[in-house]
């Protein structure tokens, strides 16, 4: 699979939290029992949207609020329908994420070819991001690029860890 190439099957996903390399759950997307996922590139959402860590687990949220908040940044990632079962069981949803297009600037793309996006241009993908959410979020502390390991000060707590 090559991000130069648009198949039929494989959709687009910007991931901005613990799916994105070098964190907790970037696991998840080399498992092949989860399906295909390739990463393609770097982008930043073209809107404002406030990003927070919120609950008792310290889960980054993307609050579907376009406007607020900040540029957010992530990875953009081609998946196939198999992974894409996946990430919606993963995220909940659509009971506590909701899978919705989203206009990205891209920052870097990897792939070559006449049909690759340049950087500085807009990319659209689906990204998974929240309406259902505690209304004190709003008051959270906001994030342009989310690290598990930041200086934040705010542990995330991975499934297994968890006492649900």
């Amino acid at each position: 699979m090559n991000c130069s190439v648009i198949l039929a099957q494989m959709t687009y996903i910007f991931v901005y939290g613990t799916l994105k390399r070098g964190q907790p759950n970037y696991y998840r997307m080399l498992d092949a029992a989860n399906g295909k996922a390739e990463y393609c590139g770097r982008a930043r959402t073209v809107e404002k949207y406030p990003l927070v860590i919120a609950g008792r687990y310290n889960i980054p949220f993307l609050l579907n609020e376009p406007g607020e908040g900040q540029r957010v940044h992530g990875e953009i990632y081609s998946v196939d329908d198999q992974m894409l079962s996946f990430l919606d069981r993963f995220e909940s949803c659509p009971t506590i994420y909701q899978r919705t297009n989203v206009k990205l600037e891209v920052d870097e793309w990897v792939g070559e070819g006449s049909d690759s996006p340049k950087v500085g241009s807009i990319f659209e993908a689906f990204v998974y991001s929240t309406t259902t959410y505690q209304p004190e979020w709003r008051s959270n502390p906001t994030y342009e690029s989310y690290d598990a390991y930041g200086d934040h000060g705010l542990a995330y707590v991975g499934r297994e860890a968890r006492d649900e």
